[in-house]
């Protein structure tokens, strides 16, 4: 008789290969053990680590704590409190799989010590390699703190392939800010080595300020300051959190937070998303800051779908996704005059480290203005020749006077003498310099303008708003022969469905048999400029990344943004008072003039403030 070959492997060998899915670094541990405390009702975690988390994990909390038959319990496989009945799609906590505890117990020496609220005891419980000792009474206040010595002790294996305890730290700080990020009222502290690196207190405002205040801690008062609030709804789904400004970006996408139903996520389809929203005011290679929570009923996104639950599938992804993007492009149209106050602020840093400069350089005797030769401290010039001096100053400058010239073609109505020009947002022209940047008074400062970048931003939307007609579509043109293009069955399909989105950028497709596609028509703009078979081609690569297509409509503005260019104002072109003030007006009347089409702020804000502490009047 032939041997069965099939056998049970040993409950041990079990948690060790279910925390090689759930456990694979030490953040994925602290991630585990956070969570279980904000789900225990915590209003303060403190975690603290050891060589990025290798050689030790502890997190305590103030929360509801367990009994001695609950912390026996928390250790068994598939035994856990997150699910109230036996539905997986009605999952109203943070964890779930039940598998987190005995695994990361089966590859560590794991030390739980909990008092239950009101119950005036304490319990404490070992397991090493995955065996369990007895409960025991214990001194601990109300709440939970679990300790983990040598993770992966158990499996060596696991251990060699771990990063180095600086990436592991990364890794684990990373993981905190983002559960901070998402219960601004928990008070969260990481200390690493001994050290505190993070540390943020409860807050008790209302959700949009307190989430406000918890990003300005943890992202940086910059974001804070130069943030967009969303708030949007459709058909059931919810989205609400902040954007930053455009002129606000990085160079990866590190400082996007994405969040559904207060899980922490990496989304491919909400990262595009993000990306798609900023489309055309952003470089390609610059990211957008933001911090968004999507909300939606459990039965409308399963967070079952990955052991580490760092990803989740919607039911309907496409609603999700034309929510974000809308949302963020309303935001952007809302604020998009506005340019980052991080614009204004890299000036004064650069003018400053500028002044600081000259002043440690020795002042040549040939400079009539030299502080030694003319400061108010003991010698230098008479009373009498200050006053010629200031005599002379005041002559030059009453002898300036604006020359008149002819209208340019942009130029509007001269405005009334009488009318206080200061009051609009981006003030009155005052003086072109190097016939390049504008300078403009405000009420309460100066805006300095890139002619060039401002004016190729309006025309840029000039040209956007021709391109489309009364039913919102790209001009397209038939193509005499369609154009045919094999591709995978899979993605012909997804192709197809994308067929009216895509006609409405002027793009005509139709399904081909069952492995192509026809290119009926192409847009106006892309004729001659594009290969039909590598566009096609590159839109399903594009969909096979990112599960939508942004990359015709990136075509295209990127064809209006070098019309744009070349039909703007020139740098080197002398602008008349008149024309300066009638750019400043369209600006204004322009809802994304804040930044050109490449993501550069068009102006500088400086208050007066700001320019009086460049004087030294502070």
């Amino acid at each position: 008789m032939q041997k069965m070959s099939i056998r049970h492997l040993p409950d041990n060998l079990v948690n060790q290969i279910a925390a090689g899915e759930v456990i694979e670094r030490p953040a994925a541990a602290v991630k585990e053990l956070v969570e279980n405390s904000v789900d225990a009702g915590a209003t303060r975690i403190d975690i603290d680590i050891r060589e990025g988390g290798k050689a030790l994990i502890s997190v305590r909390d103030d929360g509801k704590g367990m009994s001695p038959e609950d912390l026996v319990a928390c250790l068994d496989r598939h035994a856990t409190s997150k699910l109230l009945d036996d539905d997986l799609l009605a999952i109203d906590t943070l964890g779930f799989r039940g598998e987190a505890m005995p695994s990361i117990g089966a590859v560590s020496r794991m030390h739980i010590a909990t008092s239950a609220k009101d119950s005036g005891e304490a319990w404490e419980i070992l397991i090493e390699g995955g065996v369990k000792s007895d409960v025991k009474p214990t001194a601990h206040t109300q709440g939970t703190t679990v300790t983990i010595k040598d993770l992966f002790y158990a499996t060596p294996a696991r251990l060699k392939f771990l990063k180095s305890d600086q990436a592991e730290y990364s890794a684990v700080k990373d993981t905190v800010v983002r559960l901070a990020l998402a219960y601004p009222h928990v008070g969260f502290r990481l200390v690493n080595n001994g050290k505190t690196v993070f540390s943020v207190s409860p807050s008790s405002d209302e959700l949009f300020d307190c989430r406000l205040e918890r990003m300005g801690q943890v992202i940086g008062k910059d974001f804070a300051e130069n943030a967009m609030m969303i708030d949007a709804e459709r058909e059931g789904i919810k989205l609400t959190g902040f954007a930053g400004l455009p002129t606000l970006h990085r160079g990866n996408a590190q400082h996007q937070y994405l969040f559904v139903n207060g899980r922490p996520v990496k989304d491919k389809l909400l990262g595009g998303a993000m990306r798609a929203g900023y489309m055309d005011v952003l470089a390609r290679d610059r990211y957008p800051m933001a911090v968004l929570f999507v909300e939606l009923s459990q039965r409308d996104v399963d967070v079952n779908v990955h052991p580490a639950k760092t990803e989740v599938r919607f039911k309907d992804p496409a609603i999700v996704r034309g929510l974000i993007v809308s949302a963020l492009r309303h935001a952007i149209q809302r604020e998009g005059q506005s340019t980052a106050s991080t614009v204004s602020q890299y000036a004064l840093g650069r003018l400053a480290q500028n002044k600081q400069a000259q002043l440690n350089q020795p002042q040549s005797p040939g400079l009539p203005w030299s502080r030694t030769q003319y400061g108010s401290g003991g010698g230098g010039m008479s009373s009498a020749s200050n006053a010629a001096y200031a005599s002379l100053a005041e002559k030059t400058y009453n002898a300036y006077e604006p020359i008149p010239s002819a209208r340019h073609e942009y130029a509007q109505e001269p405005q009334s003498q009488d009318q206080d020009l200061t009051t609009y947002p981006l003030g009155a022209a005052r003086a072109q310099l190097h016939e390049c940047y504008i300078v403009a008074q405000t009420a309460k400062g100066m805006v300095v303008v890139d002619q060039h970048a401002a004016h190729e931003r309006l025309v840029y939307e000039k040209f956007k708003s021709q391109m489309e007609d009364g039913s919102g579509c790209i001009e397209s043109q038939g193509l005499l022969s369609p154009e045919i293009v094999d591709l995978d069955d899979t993605i012909v399909s997804k192709m197809v469905a994308q067929a009216g989105n895509l006609k409405k950028l002027g793009l005509e497709i139709e399904a081909f048999g069952e492995g192509a596609i026809s290119v009926q028509a192409m847009p106006v703009l892309l004729l001659g400029k594009a290969n039909p078979q590598q566009l096609i081609r590159d839109l399903a690569d594009e969909i096979e990344e990112h599960g939508e297509i942004t990359g015709l409509e990136e075509r295209i503005n990127a064809v209006l943004s070098t019309m744009a260019c070349h039909g703007s104002v020139r740098s080197g072109r002398r602008l008349t008072l008149e024309e300066m003030n009638a750019l400043l007006r369209q600006m204004e009347q322009t809802p994304v003039s804040g930044q050109c089409n490449h993501g550069r702020p068009t102006y500088i804000e400086l208050s007066l403030d700001e320019i009086e502490s460049l004087f030294g009047r502070h």
